[in-house]
């Protein structure tokens, strides 16, 4: 079995192509994807060749952890049948071809347990949970302070607003990105003159905005590492001494995120609406991912799979 996928085959090297499916077990279903999401984060990485070791990656591969399509084989004892509609957070099952995400192909073979149902109605907006699922992760303490308005600090203040705590301040540089706020205010970091912020989460991947968020705290304040980082982190000791500063790290979704992200967005409670807001032919995925890393008007880029056959 076959299917169009897209491959980065080296660093700004990328295209569609055929590869060959690893045959599905006892336990997998196939699915038939529609729609795909490029992250402006992690792949972004990837796609430059600045991702620093990882366990999993090379070239070639297959990208992609943000899929959602169709079941069309299932096993008796998977629980889903044909004509489910999942989510998809990736798939390693191509040969020649790394799939350390491995969700950016018209076809995929997983496991069942790795999907998880959703509403049709979602649309290519189903590509979106697991980003969803990650801001929610990350939430510990009501955020008070959000650094960077692209998707995932739209949805970290669209929980924060959903829990019907105070309104966070967002901060955002470029002015391209300061629309689309709901129930919160998005300034430039230059206008906010706050310095007792109980709970700042960077949602920018800026590494050396440390020492600036550190003065931007309260006492004994925390610090949430929500984007991806690069390069070593380090800030000035003295300043977050006196602080008692405290920095903690938010990691990928849980299975239990997923399923709460769900609930969330079935009642109404969290919106998907506006964060798409590019979509292209999965067959022009060549042009697709540097625009959705190099063109700031670009929140998501969603790579329709429905005319590939």
């Amino acid at each position: 079995m076959e299917t169009e996928a897209v491959i980065l085959s080296g660093p700004k090297q990328i295209g569609l192509s055929t590869v060959s499916l690893t045959p599905p077990g006892e336990d997998d279903l196939i699915v038939e994807i529609s729609h795909s999401g490029i992250s402006s984060g992690t792949e972004k990485l990837f796609w430059s060749g600045d991702m620093p070791p990882f366990p999993g990656m090379g070239y070639p591969l297959v990208p992609g952890y943000e899929a959602t399509g169709e079941v069309v084989e299932a096993a008796p004892s998977s629980g889903y049948a044909p004509g489910d509609i999942v989510f998809v957070p990736g798939a390693t099952c191509y040969e020649g071809a790394f799939g350390l995400f491995g969700g950016s192909a018209r076809r995929v073979v997983t496991a069942a347990d790795r999907v998880t149902r959703i509403d049709p109605a979602l649309g290519a907006e189903g590509a979106l949970l697991a980003l969803a699922a990650t801001a929610l992760h990350a939430i510990e303490k009501q955020p008070d302070l959000i650094v960077g308005h692209g998707t995932l600090g739209r949805l970290l203040a669209r929980l924060a607003v959903a829990s019907g705590g105070p309104p966070p301040t967002v901060w955002e540089t470029d002015a391209n990105r300061r629309h689309g706020a709901r129930g919160y205010s998005v300034i430039d970091p230059s206008e906010d003159a706050r310095g007792d912020y109980q709970a700042v989460y960077d949602a920018s991947g800026n590494g050396a905005l440390l020492d600036e968020l550190i003065g931007r705290i309260v006492k004994g304040g925390e610090i949430v590492l929500a984007g991806f980082y690069t390069q070593n982190l380090s800030f000035a000791f003295p300043p977050a001494f006196m602080k008692e500063a405290r920095l903690r790290v938010a990691a990928e979704w849980t299975p239990n995120d997923l399923v709460a992200t769900r609930a969330l967005i079935e009642a109404d409670e969290l919106s998907l609406d506006g964060l798409i807001t590019h979509t292209r032919p999965a067959a022009d995925a060549a042009d697709a991912y540097p625009q959705a890393f190099q063109d700031s008007s670009c929140l998501k880029m969603i790579l329709d799979w429905r005319a590939v056959r």
